[in-house]
């Protein structure tokens, strides 16, 4: 009874983002803890799993979208250094991507909660 509520397509979406927007955030935690690490190489969210959910979007393959997309954590390939002892990490530019997927995450929160307090209302007859 409840599965057809959580099945939407925009909830699925926002869920699947959301785990992302969570992912990225650790990313971001780890890059800024060893931003002075030498060697240390900046994580980013799977380029693929970008690529792939903005794929499966535009055919419209909402299946696809909850059944195997899972963000995973990489190595962001496209980072260069501008330290000599080979740390990829900018602090500037982490903290930019900090408050802007803080931002994401809060939207995608709110649209996973509206869902929810629909379908409480909808139980309960009640918004509170």
């Amino acid at each position: 009874m409840i599965e057809p509520l959580t099945a939407s397509n925009n909830y699925q979406l926002a869920c699947r983002m959301l785990d992302a927007a969570s992912l990225r955030h650790e990313a971001i935690a780890s890059n800024i803890a060893n931003a002075e690490t030498p060697g240390y190489k900046r994580l980013e969210v799977s380029a693929s799993f970008v690529s792939e959910l903005r794929a499966s979007v535009a055919r419209g393959d909402f299946a696809q979208v909850t059944a195997s997309l899972k963000p995973v954590l990489e190595e962001d390939l496209h980072a260069q250094s501008v330290r000599p002892d080979g740390n990829t990490v900018e602090i500037e530019k982490e903290l930019l991507e900090m408050n802007r997927n803080s931002a994401e995450h809060e939207f995608l929160s709110q649209v996973v909660t509206t869902n929810l307090k629909q379908l409480k209302m909808a139980i309960t007859g009640r918004t509170y």
